[in-house]
């Protein structure tokens, strides 16, 4: 566990070498973005194999920062942190091998990319909530530049919007800390030590608190009305940053809520419990709804992260063991799942076919001319569904078990939007894969159209297995990380989050 901090700086340190790689040569920094996503990945699976479950985080460093302030470089880490490492690593190694095809600046590219997988990481070891919201921006500011650069259609406007939705949000995260900060009279931005201070405010001020940290963070997470600049940004990103936005970037918003909103003002999650809860509830539907009518198949997967990422918020409002154990691994699974769906839709079909209209996707025989491709998205939305096997099912069946024992009203609507999910994507697997039926005449396409697109890669396709891998592998054995995860709930900083949205 003493060496998960290296997965921050074999990052930055590798953003660094693929900008100086770049200089030379495009293969020399794809080749320095791979190694380093592989390394910190392999750190990552080491702390993994070597992790005792325990109930409150373990500290990994802890060195003074800003003593003026009680600002300390706190890394520490739980089960709840080492699963979202874990998918971390994962999603940088994948998006990596699919962005194997950028030739216009790729050192920037590769140095943007790996500095933003940075900032996750910190994120998700911080134990210091300024230390916390430090990485957090470090990891907002890559995005705009991904996408404002190497994006497509419309890609300023939705590098601007995300970007501007994102600082909004860690604006207001940022006030909230700074009131608790400064009401407490400590001088200190320990999660641990806020969390003891809050426990003496006035109901109304944990109320105000919360909501301003929250939805700070919900925000990132996608939660409705708040939603609009996911789909934008993700239609707009590379694919590689496609499948960070939903994969690890917007589990750093739900991360958030969990880590520092819910513990630290558990009397003002309570206040607000219901209605978050609801707007979850409301996002799940809504977004499944959107995606049905999509006839843009990036907005359709994008418009489904949204939907998937309300479960996750769903989980998290009922704050009943079993449903917050579901949303972190629900984060996990929708990461992979999601990062595996923008990689087939961006690299595999838009790359090639240069369109993404469901309508002029339905007039090619896109089973016959990239089959692998085909399979591919069978696989992820057969797992986007919920189908047993895979790791979305015991996710949302987590969640939504927990979820009933708490209200089962949220429950019943919730499982509705499984229904949704299960209607959009058989609709995209149907209108872009297979399209109408065929005439057997029609039943092998003309060789000049076979020879149309180049054929899949072999970074694209140990990308590919690489994820379906994680994601059978969890569907199989979810106690392999709910095993990390259970524990950690058990913690002080935990319990006082579930206690004060106990029915």
């Amino acid at each position: 566990m003493t060496a998960l901090p290296w997965t921050i700086y074999l990052s930055f340190a590798g953003a660094g070498l693929a900008l100086v790689a770049g200089l030379r040569s495009a293969a020399a920094a794809r080749w320095v973005a791979l190694v380093t996503a592989v390394a910190s990945f392999a750190v990552a699976l080491a702390a993994a194999a070597g992790f005792e479950p325990t109930r409150g985080l373990q500290t990994l460093v802890d060195l003074r920062w800003i003593p003026e302030f009680g600002i300390r470089y706190h890394l520490a880490a739980d089960g709840i942190s080492l699963t979202l490492v874990v998918l971390t690593g994962l999603a940088a190694t994948a998006g990596i091998l699919f962005s194997w095809n950028i030739r216009e600046r790729t050192g920037e590219f590769f140095a943007l990319f790996l500095a933003l997988i940075g900032g996750v990481y910190g994120v998700f070891l911080s134990a210091d909530a300024f230390l916390l919201f430090v990485f957090y921006e470090i990891a907002i500011v890559p995005k705009y530049f991904l996408i404002a650069k190497w994006g497509s259609t419309n890609r300023e406007y939705a590098a601007m919007k995300l970007v501007l939705y994102s600082f909004a949000g860690s604006a207001l995260v940022l006030a909230g800390l700074i009131w608790a900060y400064a009401v407490t009279g400590r001088n200190s931005f320990a999660l641990d030590e806020l969390a003891r201070a809050a426990a003496t405010f006035p109901p109304g001020q944990q109320v105000g608190m919360f909501a301003l940290v929250f939805l700070g963070f919900a925000v990132l997470a996608g939660m409705f009305p708040f939603h609009t600049w996911a789909p934008t940004g993700h239609v707009a990103a590379p694919t590689a940053a496609s499948m960070l936005l939903a994969g690890v970037v917007m589990k750093l918003g739900a991360y958030g809520c969990l880590r520092v909103a819910m513990p630290l003002f558990p009397e003002g999650f309570a206040f607000w419990q219901s209605t978050i809860a609801w707007l979850a509830i409301i996002g799940i539907i809504y977004a499944g709804l959107v995606a049905l009518v999509q006839e843009d198949f990036k907005f359709v997967i994008g418009y489904s992260s949204v939907s998937h990422m309300g479960f996750v918020l769903l989980g998290l409002g009922s704050a009943h063991p079993q449903a917050v154990s579901g949303a972190v691994l629900q984060m996990f699974s929708h990461g992979v799942i999601a990062g595996l769906l923008f990689a087939v839709v961006g690299r595999m079909v838009y790359d090639r076919t240069h369109t993404r209209r469901l309508a002029d996707l339905r007039a090619l025989p896109l089973h016959r001319l990239m089959p692998f491709a085909a399979l591919t998205f069978v696989l992820a939305g057969l797992a986007s569904m919920g189908m047993p096997g895979f790791s979305g099912f015991p996710a949302e069946l987590t969640i939504l078990i927990g979820t009933w024992k708490v209200a089962p009203w949220w429950a019943v609507f919730a499982a509705a939007g499984v229904l949704v999910a299960a209607a959009f994507t058989l609709r995209a697997i149907q209108v872009a894969f297979f399209g109408p039926d065929e005439s057997p005449a029609a039943a092998a396409p003309p060789p000049d159209l076979c020879d149309a697109y180049p054929a899949i890669t072999w970074p694209e396709r140990a990308g590919a297995l690489l994820l379906i891998g994680a994601t059978v592998y969890v569907g199989l054995k979810p106690d392999s990380l709910l095993s990390w995860i259970t524990p950690a709930l058990q913690s002080p900083l935990m319990q006082a989050a579930l206690k004060g949205g106990a029915p």
